[in-house]
């Protein structure tokens, strides 16, 4: 003799284990947050910034470090004019300990660029400080 819920738990089951598989099928990227972009920039607080480091770590890996210079000269110009002397909104002002802490992993990795005296900084080095600080920026986001 067949039960009734014994002809429906076999769909029910195959039901949630479809459930699963997909759910588990998500691919971890997707379910972080997702930011606007506009022609490539971030269009986050932060984005401005994010974008031009990219280019300043591109343009070393390419190994034009004149324009990582320039670059990082530009970068550390925008960023005290917006967000330390910026007005009411400006980091410095809404959140002091993290513009001390963005600012001082920015220094970090354009001095690398700017103090350069036409050599090449360590690789190793300069990727470890890109990425501190794009971790930093994030938290301003």
């Amino acid at each position: 003799m067949v039960f009734p819920f014994q002809r429906t738990i076999r769909p029910l089951l195959a039901l949630v284990l479809a459930f699963l598989i997909a759910c588990a099928a998500v691919p971890a990227s997707a379910q972080e947050k997702k930011v606007a972009q506009k022609n490539g920039v971030d269009i986050s607080k932060m984005g401005a910034y994010r974008a031009l480091a990219q280019h300043i770590y591109g343009d070393f890996q390419k190994g034009d470090l004149a324009a990582a210079a320039e670059l990082s000269t530009v970068l550390e110009r925008l960023w005290d004019k917006a967000e330390e002397y910026g007005g009411d909104t400006a980091l410095a002002k809404t959140n002091r300990q993290l513009f001390d802490e963005i600012d001082r992993a920015m220094d970090q990795f354009i001095t690398l660029f700017t103090e350069a005296k036409g050599k090449s900084p360590d690789p190793a080095r300069t990727k470890a400080a890109f990425n501190v600080y794009l971790e930093k920026l994030k938290l301003a986001d």
